[in-house]
């Protein structure tokens, strides 16, 4: 063993100092033929190497010559010294000879758990060791009663049954948890529990509110037609499909006949008036076929139109506007050509506005549309085009009649030859005239608007 080291109040003198370990020697030892000193383990530990010589003028050394050096070892042991603690917060100054006994006492120095738990730690934390941390204390359960060793206690807290804890769902109770499982399971009122009806899990407080909304949830029919109840959501087919109670029309409804009753009598309603059906359905015939005869007559009055000009009537216009604004919708006017056997086209109007014009404005657009002699034509198309809103007013010195044209754009793909694959683009004026100019004069009269679309057919070179 070295030297004293201690944290020694002064500066030790080098006289007191071993040579070999240049600590204050412990137990010092002198060699009395050349008067040198030692600490009696350095110069041990250095003779054990074979070397029998002092170590510091290297003259041979006779074991019978070393000694002792009692008074100098009481010089050093009267030395003042700090614990070795002191950096820890210990004020002891003392001779070095009570240092061990003041170790022995030392709220700083080390020592090892009573518990024999293998710490080791300070005096001054063997007290919060023993109470909080050390696993091999006993320590007993504050809610059961029962003593653990600290190990033990560790997985008991948390686990153990007789706490009272809070439930888990928030639903404000208090209990042991012991009895936890049963209440979230069973008890509380914010535990989750499944529609019997729909199979969707809801919390339990708002089970009952669900059940008035749920769709599975089964009920009567409101016609009281069976006593076995229904599912909500098939309600509304049953009544309207199967329902024997259910108020229904006459299947010749169409045709006429103004007759309801419930649908369990509706086959004697037919049974009975099978005549009076046929007649409704005779008339039903000769009213179709007038509406044929006048859409033909309509559909050839439109193919026979080959002077390039269009004269678009537009009924209910007020009503349309309506819809427009709930709804964007594009009005197409019947085909028209420009000259025999010549370019097809059609008007196309926005009521409500369309693009920059959306809201308030009446769009106005022209569609060159696929025709039967389209590969006999001169492409692009790049006839003048000119459109008119008609003012109605009744003296014809005072009418103002909207007109703007235009020269098409043979660069645009917008009159570039027409294909089957591709849909006809509309090109016009997104603003051509507002709502308000619209309300402000005659352009609507009799909710009827007059639209009027001229082609300039002289340049027009035919097939």
């Amino acid at each position: 063993m070295p030297g004293l080291d201690y944290a020694f109040t002064e500066r030790v003198s080098r006289r007191l100092t071993c040579p070999l370990c240049s600590l204050p020697m412990r137990e010092p030892v002198q060699i009395t033929v050349c008067g040198h000193r030692f600490c009696d383990s350095c110069l041990q530990e250095y003779l054990r190497e074979g070397i029998f010589k002092c170590p510091e003028d290297e003259l041979p050394l006779d074991f019978a010559k070393i000694y002792p050096d009692q008074d100098l070892e009481v010089e050093i042991m009267n030395s003042l010294v700090r614990c070795k603690h002191f950096k820890e917060g210990c004020k002891w100054t003392d001779k070095a000879a009570h240092l061990q006994a003041h170790l022995d006492i030392c709220r700083y120095d080390a020592v090892p758990c009573p518990n024999q738990c293998a710490a080791m730690l300070s005096r001054i934390c063997l007290q919060d060791h023993l109470e909080y941390t050390c696993h091999k204390r006993r320590v007993t359960c504050d809610f059961c009663g029962i003593e653990f060793s600290g190990e033990q206690m560790d997985n008991h807290d948390g686990e153990c049954g007789y706490e009272t804890v809070w439930c888990e769902n928030k639903c404000g109770a208090r209990l042991q948890r012991r009895f936890l499982n049963n209440h979230m399971k069973n008890e509380c009122h914010k535990r989750l529990a499944m529609c019997l009806f729909c199979h969707k899990e809801f919390v339990f407080e708002t089970l009952q509110t669900h059940q008035h909304t749920c769709p599975r949830f089964p009920i009567s029919c409101p016609n009281r037609c069976d006593p076995t109840k229904i599912p909500r959501e098939d309600i509304e087919k049953h009544v309207a499909e199967s329902c024997p109670s259910a108020s229904v029309p006459c299947v010749f409804k169409e045709a006429g006949c103004k007759y309801r009753c419930p649908r369990f009598s509706l086959d004697k309603h037919l049974d009975e008036f099978t005549k009076a059906h046929l007649s409704l359905m005779g008339n039903l015939v000769l009213r179709q076929q007038q509406e044929i005869k006048q859409l033909r007559a309509d559909l050839q009055a439109a193919g026979s139109n080959t002077n390039g000009v269009l004269l678009w009537k537009i009924p209910n216009f007020k009503t349309k506007l309506a819809e427009a604004k709930q709804k964007s919708m594009e009005l197409v006017s019947v085909p028209f050509h420009a000259g025999d056997n010549g370019y097809k086209l059609a008007a196309s109007v926005f009521i409500n506005g369309n693009g920059s014009g959306e809201g308030k404005y009446l769009s106005l657009y022209i569609k060159i549309l696929q025709g039967e002699y389209d590969n006999l034509l001169e492409w692009p198309f790049q006839l003048p085009i000119t459109f008119t809103i008609f003012d109605q007013c009744s003296i014809l010195e005072k009418r103002v009649n909207v007109i703007e044209s235009f020269l098409p754009d043979t660069t645009w793909k917008h009159f570039q030859k027409p294909s089957k694959d591709q849909e006809p683009m509309g090109f016009g004026y997104p603003k051509f005239v507002s709502h308000e100019t619209l309300f402000t004069r005659n352009y609507i009269k009799d909710d009827t608007v007059f639209i009027k679309v001229n082609v300039d057919t002289a340049t027009l070179l035919g097939p």
